[in-house]
């Protein structure tokens, strides 16, 4: 089978100099595109794969269909509270010399004691493989911290170090960053965004960190991020960075929940698709929507919903936390599968 290493924003092969790379089209193996499959009532309440329909935002964003669980949950051996949340596919080919798999699965329970755990596999079809050494990195990492539970893995391969940065969350009000050279090992680095950065926030976790440039803020990198204010909803929060680890925060939203009529917005992706930067999130009416922020994140277009859940196992009504990836040009989408507390990982593939 062959592979292909692309960005998770965009749809472009690698194969770019690492000046094209820093100029936002970025290197990120096992990246894609998002998707949106919307599922006929009879076959969605049967659980069966949802046949495609045309998403608001067709013009820009492929149809992908649900293809299995990428994990039996049943089986695993670290699996402290029945629920997993929060994939990140990543590809190894070409990064990591001696990895266990052509590509990395990060996820995380949610609820306490959490824990960053890995699977493995030679292609996004899976089976997937569970890491025996779960979880990689825990609730408890002396002398750095020790937190009630630590979740929301998202990890970016840095072109510039040539390194998986994971970030993660633990507690709700702190992101933190820790990096590794085999994606298995890591080593803390220390936190990178916490509720005092932001004024006015209560929250700010699932945050995604992607090479994109915005040379007007002298910046390489861009965060997305879930924030929570005082007047309890979740809106999406953004910030920038010259090197991945010290952030300057935007003060307000970049999108807020009452933007698109919904009472709470998470667990936002950037994405890079036919010209547009999208920035892709879950909203909760169960479905996920993307808006076009503009390459320099000062437009605001709402597309709609790109993807709706099925209402059949594994959905129940409830599709978040996108992920994506790519393999021999078929593109995927994991993504979290189920009611918030009871959720599992899911695959999509595109048609």
């Amino acid at each position: 089978m062959t592979h292909e290493t692309t960005d998770p924003r965009d749809d472009r092969p690698r194969g770019m100099n690492r000046r094209t790379a820093l100029l936002g089209t970025g290197t990120l193996a096992a990246g894609a595109l998002l998707a949106g499959a919307a599922a006929p009532a009879a076959a969605a309440a049967a659980g069966a794969p949802a046949a495609p329909a045309a998403p608001a935002a067709a013009n820009v964003l492929p149809a992908y269909r649900f293809l299995r669980r990428a994990l039996d949950t049943d089986s695993l051996a670290y699996n402290p509270t029945g629920e997993l949340i929060f994939p990140c596919l990543r590809g190894t080919v070409g990064r990591l010399g001696s990895a266990p798999g052509r590509f990395l699965l990060y996820y995380a329970p949610h609820d306490a004691p959490g824990g960053i755990c890995l699977a493995y596999a030679d292609s996004p079809d899976g089976p997937f493989t569970e890491h025996p050494g779960n979880p990689i990195v825990s609730r408890n990492w002396s002398p750095h911290y020790s937190v009630s539970h630590v979740s929301s893995p998202h990890v970016m391969w840095n072109t510039e170090h040539r390194e998986m940065w994971l970030y993660f969350h633990g507690e709700n009000t702190t992101t933190r960053l820790a990096r590794s050279t085999d994606g298995i090992t890591f080593r803390y680095q220390g936190v990178v965004l916490n509720t005092s950065m932001v004024p006015g926030t209560t929250e700010a976790s699932y945050a995604r960190v992607f090479e994109h440039r915005l040379a007007d803020r002298g910046a390489r990198y861009v965060m997305v991020f879930m924030r929570n204010g005082t007047n309890n909803h979740r809106d999406i929060g953004w910030g920038w960075s010259a090197d991945g680890i010290t952030f300057d925060f935007a003060r307000d939203p970049l999108i807020r929940h009452s933007d698109v009529g919904v009472s709470d917005i998470s667990s936002p992706h950037l994405v890079l698709r036919g010209g547009r930067t999208l920035v892709v999130y879950h909203t909760s009416a169960g479905d996920i929507r993307a808006t076009d922020v503009g390459a320099d994140f000062s437009r605001r277009e709402h597309l709609g919903t790109v993807h709706t859940p099925m209402a059949g196992p594994p959905d129940s009504g409830r599709s978040a936390a996108p992920s994506f990836g790519s393999d021999g040009g078929v593109q995927y989408m994991f993504y979290e599968a189920g009611h918030r507390l009871g959720a599992t990982i899911a695959i999509a593939r595109a048609d």
